[in-house]
């Protein structure tokens, strides 16, 4: 299928691609490594009138650490994945990205672009959210900060508006304590996930944990926290086979999960609580501490 008509421009500079975004408003779309919005434009699901192509700004490209890891918006995913910063210091977001499609697509793919489009079942906002995350926009007004937590407000929505442009991901509090599992189900490698969770946690005398993370993806309309089940584990011990069964079944207790073709909402909340005990038990035992 081929799109339907649109203009394309090619950013040369930042301002330039915030200028014509709020120019064109609900028309325009920002594309990057184009992994998701051109499949979605060539099956008629995403219309844009403008596309503005950022994939050029080197200002939107790299990787930094300071006292948190920056992610320029236009890195590539396999850039990501292959970073040695990234692999000391967050190597649940290298876990992570080795369940994205294919290494094709991650050649193309931004990492900014993933988090932005923000589909349920990837992976990344997941991941961002699990590492308190905070989203970098910048507009016609200036720069503001948002947290993972408040970016994400559905169905390919974001609390993005219509003329910024995301420009840097800010990822993780670097300390030696912290644990990290991601489990996640799919029909294929590659494929987007059935479920999934991606988890963190601080523990203290060896599997008793002081706080703790748990995000489920790929069950509802966005990556959501299991409040409930975090609780139940602070102050816990993570080798408790109880603790963890518990914890497990109030990751779903309320959970409004989605049902489509490939799965009925009761198949994904089981899928949830397997996943919440591999991760919770991976946490507690061997799961991989932070460098």
């Amino acid at each position: 299928m081929k799109p339907a008509p649109f203009k394309y421009v090619r950013a040369q500079t930042l301002d330039e691609a915030i200028s014509l975004l709020a120019e064109h408003g609900d028309e325009a779309k920002v594309l990057a490594g184009g992994q998701s919005l051109i499949p979605m434009m060539n099956f008629r699901l995403a219309r844009p009138g403008v596309l503005v192509d950022i994939a050029g700004l080197s200002e939107l490209d790299g990787i930094s650490s300071q006292e948190q890891v920056v992610i320029g918006a236009t890195t590539r995913q396999s850039t990501v994945k292959s970073s040695p910063t990234i692999a000391d210091r967050l190597p649940l977001l290298v876990a992570a990205l080795r369940w994205v499609a294919h290494p094709a697509i991650r050649n193309r793919g931004t990492f900014g672009g993933t988090v932005a489009h923000a589909d349920p079942a990837a992976e990344m906002p997941a991941v961002v959210t699990a590492l308190d995350g905070e989203i970098v926009a910048r507009g016609p007004s200036g720069e503001r900060v948002i947290a993972a937590e408040d970016f994400f407000l559905g169905l390919y929505r974001t609390a993005l508006d219509a003329d910024e442009v995301l420009t840097e991901l800010r990822l993780g509090e670097l300390a030696g304590d912290r644990r990290w599992a991601f489990r996640e189900v799919a029909r294929r490698h590659g494929d987007f996930a059935l479920a999934g969770v991606a988890a963190t946690a601080r523990l203290v005398g060896g599997s008793r944990c002081r706080s703790a993370r748990i995000v489920l993806f790929g069950v509802a309309d966005r990556p959501l926290r299991a409040y409930a089940a975090e609780r139940r584990v602070e102050d816990g011990d993570l080798s408790s086979d109880d603790v963890r069964r518990e914890a497990a079944q109030l990751a779903t207790d309320g959970l409004e999960a989605r049902s489509d073709v490939h799965g009925t909402a009761a198949y994904r909340c089981k899928l949830v609580q397997v996943l919440v005990r591999r991760a919770l038990a991976e946490l507690g035992g061997n799961g991989s501490t932070w460098n």
